[in-house]
């Protein structure tokens, strides 16, 4: 048996089969127990708003909000 037969046969078997074991592992990860928090806290993370640097004291503050701004067509 040469080198090339031996680590095909390796890799079609046993490679393949850690390979798979990482990709169930990793799904495990996932879903393990205890971490619904982190999951919900991760996808709320990019609708929060740092307004801490902000005021809203300029009268042309680009961080007002519509609601915050009178309406001058009414």
């Amino acid at each position: 048996m040469d080198t090339y037969t031996l680590l095909r046969q390796i890799a079609d078997s046993w490679v393949l089969l850690a390979m798979f074991a990482f990709f169930i592992g990793c799904i495990l990860w996932v879903f393990r127990p205890g971490v619904r928090a982190q999951h919900v806290q991760a996808s709320e993370m990019i609708f929060k708003e740092d307004r801490s640097a902000c005021a809203n004291a300029c009268a042309t503050c680009a961080c007002k909000t519509s609601l915050d701004v009178p309406n001058d067509n009414a």
